[in-house]
């Protein structure tokens, strides 16, 4: 979608360019919002359903979308096709919690990840090319034929996880009971909050830097190798921590994480002061790739280290650890992204923060001795 978002802001007659960005963050806000069902139906009707049933609302979406005459309804298709990735996200991360544990999860998590930030290393020049070639609204119909695809070989080939007899029936008072079992878990909601803010860099980073890279650097055409770039640093990251997490542990190398990007994120601070807030473009692009490196040390770990209290309600709580991580990153993408000013300073300190609150959130997790969900 980046490259086409100035195209949308000009076809649909939005009046305030900022507002282009929640093309990218309600998309993030619909799939809060999906994370709320499609966990208990994960754990009522089993994953394969749920992730289907994802598909299908995503699908929805993504015709909404291609029809969209103002910018009203493409937001609101948006929000539908986030709520429709959010089966297939929560789903699937139940089915991993399924079959592993611990540091073995955190090491699937992060090939999952390493592949999640891979297809964007090339889906902006993908959607570049279709832009230029066909229109911006022919990347929905790649979206839905994407969706149809990927539901015909999950259906072929991925067996069911949870069997019968282990699935929990949707009902009020134990869903909200056991609900609230989760959001009183402090290491769960401290590392939940952790993530939140990690992704949320994360978007924000995806949110501006389109405008980034023209306004400071006048960089179009190749703004989708500029952003393959970076994103190359996330996935060799996720891939080497893959690698060592059985070794070495989750909670060290987030650690190590969070405290590089601190750093990494005060340099970029540092370097906006030095230079009016517009960096050089290598400088720029360093600072980027090391600060997406540290990313990569992060997700899966955060993630899994959240989750390995909650083997009895894995979808359940995979539905409230990823909506409540995807609001904070809403929050986060929206409110640092409404301070860009044609400066690295909004991006800069969005890195900083959240690698602080992702350090004291660690520190909490790390003191409190909370049991298995």
């Amino acid at each position: 979608m980046l490259p086409a978002l100035r195209q949308i802001g000009r076809d649909l007659a939005v009046a305030n360019p900022l507002d282009t960005q929640l093309v990218v963050t309600t998309f993030i806000l619909g799939m809060m919002l999906g994370e709320l069902v499609f966990g208990p139906l994960a754990d009522a009707v089993g994953r394969k359903k749920a992730i289907l049933a994802g598909l299908a609302i995503y699908v929805a979406g993504s015709l909404v979308a291609s029809f969209a005459t103002s910018f009203e309804t493409l937001i609101a298709a948006r929000i539908i096709q986030g709520i429709g990735a959010a089966g297939p996200k929560i789903a699937s991360r139940a089915l991993i919690r399924d079959r592993f544990a611990g540091e073995a999860m955190a090491r699937i998590l992060s090939l999952v990840f390493m592949v999640f930030i891979l297809v964007p290393m090339i889906a902006p020049a993908i959607g570049q090319l279709i832009t230029a070639t066909a229109g911006w609204r022919t990347i929905f119909t790649a979206y839905l034929g994407w969706a149809a695809l990927t539901a015909l070989w999950l259906a072929i080939r991925q067996p069911e996880t949870l069997p019968p007899e282990r699935r929990i029936p949707i009902r009020l008072v134990p869903l909200l009971r056991n609900a609230a079992l989760i959001v009183r878990h402090g290491q769960v909601m401290a590392l939940t909050i952790a993530a939140g803010g990690i992704f949320g860099a994360i978007l924000l980073f995806v949110g501006t830097s389109q405008a980034v890279f023209l306004d400071l650097y006048a960089i179009d055409a190749l703004f989708p190798a500029c952003f393959a770039m970076l994103a190359l640093g996330l996935g060799l990251s996720s891939f080497v921590n893959s690698r060592i997490v059985v070794r070495l542990g989750m909670e060290p190398i987030a650690r190590s994480g969070l405290t590089a990007l601190v750093i990494f994120g005060s340099i970029f601070v540092l370097v906006g002061l030095a230079t009016a807030g517009r960096p050089p473009l290598w400088l720029f692009m360093t600072l980027s790739f090391l600060s997406f490196t540290a990313f990569g040390f992060l997700f899966g770990n955060l993630n899994a280290m959240a989750m390995r209290h909650l083997a009895r309600v894995a979808g359940l709580g995979a539905s409230l650890i990823s909506s409540i991580s995807s609001l904070v990153a809403f929050l986060w993408s929206t409110g640092f992204g409404r301070f860009y000013n044609a400066t690295v300073f909004p991006l800069a300190t969005g890195f900083v923060a959240a690698g602080v609150i992702g350090l004291l959130a660690l520190y909490y997790a790390g003191k409190s001795r909370a049991g298995e969900v």
